[in-house]
């Protein structure tokens, strides 16, 4: 799932970012009002956090144009402001949630959690093939009884060939919709290759039924039993 960062201190949102990726969710940052307006409307996110205290167009301005917009991404405002005017300000302008920094980051992963599933009722929040189970809200993947400790890439590998299950999914495929380099001037099969093999070796390595196949000269498939 990806989430935007909207905060102007550099540190702060660092901060966030790494530990949000450490949680497997895609953070992307802005650090003005403008270019977050910028982003939210090139890409879709699933959630922002978003400081109200920016330069140029500060949070509550961002949060209302949003809304006059029509777009309902989750938004949970993260700021110094602690005044309940403030609260009363960014809620009736459209918030979901409202947290005070300083904060406990367990803390804002709960509410970032709760979000997330009341944002994407009406999609799907669990892939499941066989035994091998990944939700998509806690970033918790398990095959049988036993959690998977993937890194962000190989959740995101694995999301896509979750979605993809049945189906071959090239090289070619992976590098444009996962990597995001479509335009690499130099092939990133080995690199996908590696990722591949650490991930089979999690998913596969001890349990006899296997997962992710490889298909000579054509890429890969996760399907229960040979190609």
């Amino acid at each position: 799932m990806r989430i935007l960062v909207v905060e102007d201190e550099e540190k702060v949102a660092m901060a966030l970012k790494e530990g949000l990726e450490g949680e497997r969710y895609e953070v992307d940052l802005a650090e003005t009002g403008e270019e977050a307006f910028f982003r939210l409307s090139a890409e879709l996110y699933d959630l922002v956090i978003l400081d109200l205290m920016l330069p140029g167009r500060d949070g509550i301005e961002i949060l209302s144009v949003m809304r006059q917009r029509c777009l309902q991404t989750p938004v949970l405002i993260l700021t110094a402001k602690d005044a309940i005017e403030d609260r009363v300000l960014g809620l009736d302008t459209g918030a979901d949630d409202y947290l005070v920094k300083p904060f406990a980051f367990p803390e804002l992963l709960a509410r970032i959690r709760a979000l997330l599933r009341r944002g994407r009722a009406d999609q799907i929040l669990r892939l499941k093939v066989a035994d091998l189970e990944m939700d998509l809200v806690t970033r918790k993947v398990v095959r049988g009884d036993r959690e998977l400790d993937l890194t962000p890439r190989e959740f995101e590998l694995l999301e896509y060939l979750l979605r993809h299950h049945n189906q071959i999914v090239s090289r070619e495929m992976l590098g444009r919709d996962v990597w995001k380099e479509p335009l690499r001037a130099t092939p990133l099969d080995n690199v996908i290759d590696v990722h591949i093999a650490r991930l089979r070796k999690k998913v596969d390595e001890d349990f006899s039924a296997k997962l992710i196949h490889t298909v000579r000269g054509m890429g890969f498939v996760l399907r229960e039993g040979r190609p």
